[in-house]
C-alpha cells in the first residue's frame, strides 16, 4: 500500500475512521532527519497492508501538529480506534517502527 498524505480534510476518515491501527509520520519538506526518515516509511507502507502508513506535512498543516503536540519534527504516532497508542521522536531505524506497529 502507498503512503496517504493527511490533511485536515481527510483526517476523520482517513485516521479516526480508520478499521487497522495507523501509523503517522509528522514532518516537513526542509527537515534533514525527516527526509532520512521518509525512505523507511515508504519502505514499511510497501510490505505492510494490515495498517495504514499516513504522512502529515507540518507547514501544510499546523492545526493538525497543534492538535498532536508536535513541537520537533520527525514525529511518529500510531493510532488505533482514534486513540493514541505511541509516539516517538527523532529519526528511528526501521525495526523500531515496525515495532510500534505492534498494537
Amino acid at each position: 500500500m502507498s503512503v496517504v498524505t493527511v490533511t485536515k480534510d481527510n483526517f476523520e476518515k482517513e485516521v479516526i475512521q480508520s478499521s487497522v491501527p495507523v501509523l503517522i509520520d509528522f514532518w516537513a519538506g526542509w527537515c534533514g532527519p525527516c527526509r532520512m526518515l521518509s525512505p523507511v516509511i515508504e519502505e514499511i507502507a510497501e510490505e505492510v497492508s494490515d495498517k495504514k502508513i499516513c504522512k502529515i506535512n507540518v507547514d501544510e498543516q499546523p492545526e493538525l501538529a497543534r492538535q498532536f503536540g508536535v513541537m520537533s519534527i520527525p514525529t511518529l504516532v500510531v493510532m488505533k480506534g482514534g486513540e493514541i497508542m505511541k509516539k516517538s521522536l527523532g529519526v528511528q531505524p526501521k525495526g523500531s517502527v515496525l515495532s510500534m506497529l505492534k498494537v
